[in-house]
């Protein structure tokens, strides 16, 4: 594959989808914003993760060189209080959840990004950061709290499209007296003795959340780089926020050039939320399918569509899964490759098009019915190599099939009555009781064998 290739994204700023312009076409830099560390990773985290590491891999089949940031948020109000529940310090709950993310996200076959940074590892910079937007008027010191001074930056509001007053009823700062407007946002505030704090020409305190990420994306990737996103939760006030504070630091210049946010979550008419209770955790969901079935499950919606998330979708991707393992069952290959020569370019062409998966699994399947039909086994083994080829871009088929079908994950049925069931099932068959046999694959299909 070249980089020939086009590739297509829908911009938040712009409101388009446009074609993939990299500012080097040899190097193509993506940041996306992680997790805030201080509980177990969600599903909404995972799914931003699976989101990212799609198109990452896409990329990297086009452009010949890819570099993706993605951070760790481990300074925060929540895991201040986390650590204080705990009594424990707060390290101990930083290095933990971080620990499990990444283990939950390796589970879910998403590979490492190539930079990982720590808020708490860039905090010279943030100062550093602030200090440039108070010096060329855009932030103010009051009461040892730095603010970045909304009114300065005309263009606020342009990723988010919200005007004056949503603004100001939906940031998350709180109400406070020195405000000089109140769309501000803090960009520093001091720490107490019991919290964590740094020394600052404004005394000891502890960054505002949004100014980690424009702090840590020109230090690991310089600006402007290519294309900078995350969950939609994140539009306003977080990079509405970001923008404001990294074009006015650099006079003006543009920060990043394409923004992508993936949906949201639901479980029936709620949208999935710590607020309402209803997360669910990728470690829980992991006791009872694979990897690769949530994955499939996160990627059987267009990225920025929502997910009604249930039983119901995973069993969907759980059996999506089976019929392509079954297809590729008992087809020998020197090695089962992922070469890019290899990628079927319908699968492709559908992920260039904005990340359109549902498109690409599509195309996958059609492969699998192609493969189904073919008589001739070297085309039939080159078919395969496809169908391995473009699941395992979209992240998928890391098993072998018989493993893959001796898994019972997610299934209420032992080994030994599966087998008992497919016994009969051959015997029902073997007599011509096809009544039987029917009755049987049925009960075999309720069960997701």
């Amino acid at each position: 594959m070249s980089s020939e290739q086009p590739f297509q994204l829908f911009n938040t700023l712009s409101g388009n989808k446009e074609r993939l312009e990299a500012i080097d076409p040899k190097h193509l830099k993506i940041y996306a914003c992680g997790p805030t560390v201080y509980n177990y990773a969600h599903i909404g985290n995972a799914r931003m993760a699976v989101v990212f590491d799609t198109l990452v891999r896409t990329l990297r089949v086009i452009y010949p060189k890819v570099t993706y940031v993605s951070n760790i948020t481990d300074i925060d109000d929540k895991i201040i209080e986390a650590a204080k529940e705990q009594n424990v310090e707060i390290t101990s709950i930083t290095e933990k959840y971080t620990k499990i993310y990444n283990d939950d996200m390796l589970k879910l076959n998403v590979l490492a990004p190539d930079i990982q940074p720590k808020a708490t590892e860039y905090i010279p910079e943030m100062i550093e950061l602030i200090v440039e937007l108070i010096e060329k008027d855009f932030a103010y010191e009051k009461e040892g709290h730095v603010l970045f001074h909304v009114p300065t930056y005309q263009n606020y509001g342009k990723l988010s499209k919200r005007n004056r007053d949503e603004q100001i009823a939906g940031s998350r700062v709180e109400v406070a007296p020195f405000k000089k407007d109140p769309a501000d946002f803090v960009l520093w505030k001091p720490s107490t003795n019991e919290q964590p704090g740094w020394e600052s020409p404004w005394g000891i305190g502890r960054p505002g959340w949004h100014t980690e990420c424009s702090a840590m994306s020109k230090k690991t990737l310089g600006l402007p780089f290519d294309i900078h996103g995350g969950g939609r939760d994140l539009i306003f006030p977080h990079h509405e926020n970001e923008i404001a504070q990294s074009t006015c630091a650099n006079d003006g210049k543009v920060f990043a050039n394409y923004w992508l946010h993936n949906g949201f979550l639901s479980i029936g008419d709620e949208k999935m939320s710590k607020s309402l209770g209803n997360m669910q955790l990728v470690r829980d969901l992991l006791q009872d399918y694979s990897g690769e079935v949530i994955r499939m499950a996160l990627l059987s919606a267009q990225y920025r569509q929502p997910i009604e998330w249930s039983q119901n979708t995973l069993k969907s991707a759980k059996k999506m899964l089976d019929r392509i393992y079954g297809s590729i069952r008992g087809i020998e290959l020197s090695q089962k490759t992922d070469d890019t020569a290899n990628i079927a370019q319908s699968v492709l062409e559908a992920l260039c098009d904005d990340l359109n998966t549902p498109k690409a699994i599509a195309e996958i399947f059609e492969l699998v019915k192609k493969l189904n039909k073919e008589k001739d086994l070297n085309q039939k083994k080159l078919i395969t190599q496809q169908i391995y080829a473009s699941g395992r871009l979209l992240g998928f088929l890391q098993s072998d099939p018989e493993s893959w079908f001796s898994d019972l994950t997610g299934r209420d049925v032992s080994e030994d009555e599966i087998k008992k069931l497919i016994e009969m099932r051959n015997h029902a068959r073997s007599i011509k009781d096809f009544k039987e046999a029917d009755s049987i694959r049925k009960k075999l299909e309720d069960m997701d064998i």
